[in-house]
């Protein structure tokens, strides 16, 4: 594909009928759609060149054609996923099919690409294809891609594909402008931040984190942290910052180690579990001074592109580092990866029900205090 074109990618089954019961398939729509959308101009150029699987020289169902289709979701710029629930087609029985494995390689390569167009499920199948059509179709059901309802007829869907491009060009030229304005850290927000001492950086830090969770969807603000949404559950968010390096123990200690305190935050969990804390690290995070923080190496602890979660499932204690919160723009956007890696990893309920559960040991722990 060209550099100077914008990449799409069109995933879904091909000898599947669209709509249901009529002779026309799934690779009719997308070898129109690939037309259509090649064919548009902008500002009188062509911007876009479109892979769709048929394009691809291997044969169905063997190794080179599997590695062919992943290799194209991690080259495109835009990848749709036309999903009808099908997996599809497998090395072996047990497998994951390639539809599936397609969005999952989507969604780890790079998150904010992806978008979804559902359409009507499939028939159940059988044996081990409808074994991998369920797997496939819980997946589905647990991630929040750009969907917008589902769409039955051919019209629907290429208006739905065309809304879906459009949604993710937008999206991703002002995420490359955000982070192309914050990946100097010597002008601009980022440099008056430096300018700040610890406890005033700390303090910008810590108040632009409160916004961006603000913005979620049910949050809800209470005295000393944020309430949000996280599998259906209220968890209380307490956020902090470390104004500068990690290794400087002068603004490390201004933290500490505050899930050591969670006793004495009895009346934010009056109707909240948790707490779950979220550390604005001014600089990077490796997962080293994570388990330093913690104090001890039995727990969970992934590095991710927000930074670095850490979860004990003994103490329930949660909490995450979030690196590079240079300024507003870069604060603001490591809180985004971090709710957007919970919600695609699955992570988001199990950090509910371990909220659930560090608010009951909090509360037994401070009717002891209280003694």
């Amino acid at each position: 594909m060209a550099k100077s074109l914008i990449r799409v990618m069109l995933s879904s089954r091909c000898r599947d009928p669209f709509p249901a019961g009529s002779k026309t398939t799934l690779t009719d729509l997308r070898q129109a759609l690939k037309a259509e959308i090649e064919s548009a101009q902008v500002l009188g150029r062509k911007l876009f060149e479109v892979w769709i699987n048929e394009d691809a020289p291997p044969a169905e169902g063997t190794q080179d054609s599997w590695d062919a289709c992943l290799q194209a979701v991690r080259d495109c710029d835009v990848l749709i996923v036309l999903s009808n629930g099908n997996a599809g087609w497998a090395a072996g029985e047990q497998d994951i099919g390639i539809c599936h494995a397609e969005y999952m390689e989507g969604l780890r390569s790079a998150q904010a690409k992806v978008r979804l167009v559902a359409l009507p499920t499939v028939a159940e199948a059988k044996g081990a294809a409808g074994e991998r059509n369920r797997r496939f179709q819980d997946y589905l059901s647990r991630q929040t891609a750009f969907r917008g309802g589902e769409v039955k007829t051919v019209a629907d869907a290429k208006k739905r594909v065309f809304e879906a491009l459009s949604d993710a060009v937008i999206s991703l030229a002002q995420r490359g402008v955000q982070a192309g304005a914050s990946t100097r850290f010597d002008v601009g927000a980022a440099l008056d931040w430096t300018r700040l001492d610890f406890r005033q950086r700390k303090a910008a830090m810590e108040s632009t984190l409160r916004t961006a969770l603000r913005g979620l969807q049910g949050a809800k603000v209470v005295d000393g942290g944020v309430v949000v949404k996280l599998d259906g559950k209220d968890v209380a968010v307490v956020v902090h910052a470390i104004p500068a390096s990690f290794s400087v123990a002068a603004a490390r200690e201004l933290v500490g180690r505050p899930f050591l305190e969670d006793h004495q935050r009895i009346d934010l969990l009056a109707s909240a579990h948790g707490p779950l804390h979220l550390i604005a690290c001014h600089r990077g995070a490796t997962e080293t001074q994570a388990t330093s923080l913690l104090g001890f190496p039995g727990a969970t602890v992934v590095s991710g592109p927000f930074g670095v979660f850490v979860a004990d499932d003994v103490q329930k204690v949660q909490f995450a580092f979030l690196a590079n919160c240079r300024d507003d723009s870069q604060t603001r956007h490591a809180s985004q990866r971090f709710f957007e890696w919970l919600q695609q990893t699955g992570e988001a309920a199990l950090v509910a029900r371990r909220a659930v559960s560090r608010a009951r040991i909090v509360k037994v722990v401070a009717k002891e205090m209280d003694v």
